[in-house]
């Protein structure tokens, strides 16, 4: 049984998993729509994280994997790039490697669709090969 201490914890664990979140997101230069949507947060609690207002919040299982996804993808973009321009613009290139076709990453994890993260997460993740 979880105690209000333990309650206490999990919740400000996700705020600032997704203050985290929405700051790459920003670095990316998503769209307050795309963020919502890669993320399944409303309107009010992506302002409130971009706004850094947060210090506990309930997420389901569903918006924890959604941030945990999105942070591993930027864990392993800094272990591919070593520059700013790189680690933050990679998401914004058009890749013409299979599954992308001719689309960026955020273009294709901003629809919002929990498959697409996975997918393009993975595709990433494979990109810096056994540097873990």
């Amino acid at each position: 049984m979880q105690t209000a201490h333990d309650i206490s914890q999990n919740r400000a664990a996700a705020a600032a998993g997704l203050k985290a979140a929405v700051r790459i997101l920003d670095k990316w230069r998503a769209s307050g729509e795309q963020g919502e949507a890669i993320l399944r947060v409303s309107h009010s609690t992506y302002a409130r994280a971009r706004r850094g207002d947060l210090v506990e919040i309930k997420l389901d299982s569903d918006q924890l994997t959604r941030i945990s996804y999105l942070l591993n993808i930027h864990a392993a973009l800094r272990m591919i790039f070593d520059n700013p321009e790189n680690l933050y613009g990679f998401v914004n290139l058009v890749n013409h490697n299979p599954y992308f076709n001719g689309r960026t990453p955020l273009e294709i994890i901003g629809s919002g669709d929990f498959a697409a993260l996975y997918e393009t997460f993975k595709r990433i993740d494979s990109l810096r090969g056994s540097q873990w």
